[in-house]
């Protein structure tokens, strides 16, 4: 059976694409930031993950506003990077693992959560800047990747406590696939930050601090709060939190910090890295 052997949860900003293109890992903007991942790079080495399953959210690439899903899974034997926009260097296509996605697309599927199935998807900065920082080094991600996309930008929006059944049921439906694979999950997306708007350029340290420290021992601390709540406590794009709660619920049982950073600002955003390790 499939073991899954923790979570890491990290920003996906654009401008992360740039500093890497450009080299800027040691700039002093960024510096703070890149030097977060060190650690996190060599717990990666030690427990050698077979697959990662990554928690993101599309951003017009596949889906626009009038065709939004709130949640998909991609079950495609691999996936291409594509430039929304932003001048982001296209990285080589990423591999997929349809058996590992097909067997969760029917275990959500018989626990009654409504799914797109996408036999083809393109995938953005949400998931592709993540698995860089991750693998840096690789030429190409060498870990096979399943993509599970959650709505986070068109109303209505999964709530939160919604986003930690989803998670919960992807773990368990990951735990009762029949191969002896090492799984990582990986949630992208936030913390807080505001692109537009009276509030633009909002962030909130405090409350994004006290969701980091809850995912270790109280992960359904953030579900007290609608969505409303949480934009107003984070800023209109800090709902991509959703995607770290996902990824949390995913995980079996207890589970401890291998390694924390936070930093701002990055692009006017919160940048947060939160590594689990499970426990059992």
């Amino acid at each position: 059976m499939a073991r899954i052997v923790g979570a890491i949860n990290t920003s996906h900003v654009p401008a992360i694409g740039r500093a890497i293109a450009a080299n800027l890992q040691d700039d002093p903007y960024w510096k703070p930031f890149f030097d977060g991942f060190p650690p996190v790079h060599a717990w990666l080495d030690k427990v050698r993950p077979d697959v990662v399953v990554v928690l993101y959210n599309d951003h017009g690439l596949n889906f626009f506003l009038d065709k939004m899903p709130t949640f998909a899974v991609g079950a495609a034997p691999e996936y291409h990077n594509a430039d929304e926009g932003w001048g982001i260097p296209t990285l080589p296509p990423f591999k997929g693992v349809p058996g590992l996605s097909w067997h969760v697309i029917n275990e959500l599927v018989a626990r009654e959560f409504d799914l797109t199935t996408c036999q083809e998807m393109l995938v953005d900065h949400a998931f592709s800047l993540p698995l860089k920082l991750l693998w840096p080094d690789a030429p190409s991600c060498p870990v096979p990747t399943v993509p599970v996309c959650i709505n986070t930008v068109q109303y209505p929006l999964p709530s939160a406590r919604r986003c930690y059944k989803l998670g919960k049921a992807l773990g368990e439906a990951i735990a009762s696939w029949d191969e002896d694979k090492r799984v990582l999950i990986v949630g992208t997306g936030g913390l807080s930050h505001q692109l537009d708007g009276e509030r633009a350029g909002f962030v909130n340290p405090a409350f994004d601090k006290a969701f980091m420290d809850s995912l270790i021992d109280n992960p359904e601390w953030v579900t007290q709060y609608s969505n409303e709540e949480i934009v107003e406590k984070t800023g209109t794009q800090g709902i991509e939190l959703l995607m770290w709660l996902a990824a949390r619920a995913a995980l079996p049982g207890k589970v401890s910090r291998v390694h924390s950073n936070y930093h701002i600002p990055i692009s006017n955003t919160a940048s947060g890295l939160l590594a689990m390790a499970c426990e059992n």
